[in-house]
């Protein structure tokens, strides 16, 4: 145990180190400012015996991290870059039920990828080195190690324990305890910044304190730390190659955490057309009449529920699939099932449809007519895929104008097309909306045409 002065002076000579370190980010890195000074830096040795972060607070061990910087100088101003990156990705903002174990490693091994990406050589350390002879073989499997891509790769990967341990000791730079306490815990802990003795927590995020569990500050922190990562994606496109440093694997990050989340039901209903169906509609109906014609002539009223209700419903609709070598037999099965499961509700099919689910790769290779959900049901149950050749998109536009032609569609209102993106477009609008569904970010910056919907899905969302 140390006595108490020399507590003192190892606390302040950990802090000067950690301001050191955030010094040197901050000139190196400009734009990096908002997330550098957005933490509440304090000692905590009682909470951890290493270093954490939750977006609010960075907790660390005074002999930690003299440790680390007597093992390796550049060791702290890494560790602390790797803090900061969590919350610029928002690694901790997740639901509780999230396998731990793998998502702190896919978390870890995202963030030390795009710090060895930066290639500066104040962050280079021993174990950088380890790590990239890792990365390396690492990259064939994902090109942009995101941590939710990361994360998929290793829960269908199943690695044994050992195997875990060791890739965790390898990338880890803090340890991630506070991502998954209460507000409630961490104020137990004494951790600046959550003292809920006088109704709320301290500072400017206190209107948000009297939120418990998961759902109190952290909300309040999502947001902040969504805009910050934003306002880091703009200061990096605006300033190219930020003084020499490579930022490809950063703003690739950045650009996955910060792309818009779509929802592939009300996307759907961008394809729906108005009609009627049998169906009483209350909206439409005026009560008034209904019971004034019941007073006056007893059981007579003057108007009954219309029996009809004008709706917006899928029609007349084509699926086309991709089924080139290049895209995945059984995510296309997945987002069949998924487009089928959405559009077999009663609210987005008229009781007849028309309904063509076409494959193709550079040719068409089948074209199968629905129209009923009982044919849908019967065609997922011997659903087969064929082709596995080139791509190009022009073969079904060409296919589906000729059936518009011949009468095969009376309102044709669209058409979604999965594929990964690697093919030829048409070069003319067709007479109805097409749009193109990619999965994940590998085919995000592929360029669809101007008159073309462009909708990116991750695996997880299928």
């Amino acid at each position: 145990m140390l006595d108490e002065v020399t507590q003192e002076k190892v606390e302040k000579i950990a802090r000067e180190v950690i301001n050191l370190a955030r010094n040197k980010l901050l000139v190196n890195m400009r734009f990096l400012d908002m997330a550098l000074n957005r933490l509440k830096v304090s000692s905590n040795p009682d909470a951890t015996n290493c270093s954490s972060v939750d977006g609010k607070v960075y907790i660390y061990d005074p002999k930690h991290i003299l440790t680390a910087y007597r093992v390796e100088e550049n060791l702290p101003t890494r560790n602390f870059l790797h803090s900061v990156f969590h919350c610029v990705f928002r690694h901790m903002f997740v639901s509780p039920s999230i396998n731990r174990g793998y998502w702190d490693l896919a978390c870890d091994i995202a963030v030390e990828s795009v710090i060895n990406d930066l290639d500066l050589p104040y962050l280079s350390t021993l174990m950088s080195q380890k790590q990239q002879q890792f990365l390396d073989g690492f990259k064939e499997e994902i090109k942009t190690p995101s941590a939710e891509k990361v994360y998929r790769f290793l829960i269908d990967k199943r690695l044994s324990e050992d195997k875990l341990r060791t890739l965790a000791l390898l990338f880890k730079g803090d340890d991630h305890l506070l991502w998954y306490l209460t507000d409630e815990e961490k104020a137990a802990l004494g951790i600046e910044g959550y003292d809920f003795a006088d109704g709320g927590a301290d500072g400017e995020d206190g209107e948000n304190a009297n939120m418990s569990g998961f759902g109190g500050i952290r909300l309040f922190l999502s947001q902040d730390w969504a805009n910050i990562s934003e306002r880091m994606a703009i200061d990096i496109a605006t300033f190219g190659k930020l003084q020499g440093t490579g930022a490809g694997l950063l703003s690739q990050n950045l650009k996955e955490v910060n792309r818009e989340r779509y929802n592939y039901e009300e996307f759907l209903k961008k394809f729906a057309v108005r009609g009627e169906i049998m169906k009483i509609n209350p909206d439409e109906f005026d009560y008034n009449f209904y019971t004034y014609g019941l007073q006056l002539y007893e059981n007579m009223p003057l108007i009954e529920p219309l029996e009809y209700k004008d709706v917006k419903r899928i029609r007349d609709f084509v699926i086309a699939i991709d089924t080139s070598g290049s895209v995945a037999g059984e995510l296309v099965q997945k987002f069949v099932q998924k487009t089928y499961n959405i559009l077999k509700s009663t609210e987005s099919f008229f009781t007849k449809i028309n309904l063509h689910i076409i494959q193709c790769d550079a040719a068409i290779q089948e074209d199968v007519k629905i129209t009923t959900q009982q044919e849908f049901d019967d065609y997922l149950k011997k659903m087969k895929l064929h082709g596995f050749g080139g791509t190009d998109f022009r073969p079904v536009f060409s296919y589906v104008t000729s059936m518009i032609e011949c009468g095969e569609f009376d309102n044709l209102k669209g058409m979604i097309y999965f594929t990964d993106g690697y093919g030829t477009f048409p070069a003319r609008k067709p007479d109805y909306d097409a749009a193109f569904v990619f999965v994940d970010d590998d085919a995000a910056d592929v360029k669809v045409p101007p008159w073309a919907i462009k909708l990116v899905l991750r695996t997880d969302e299928i």
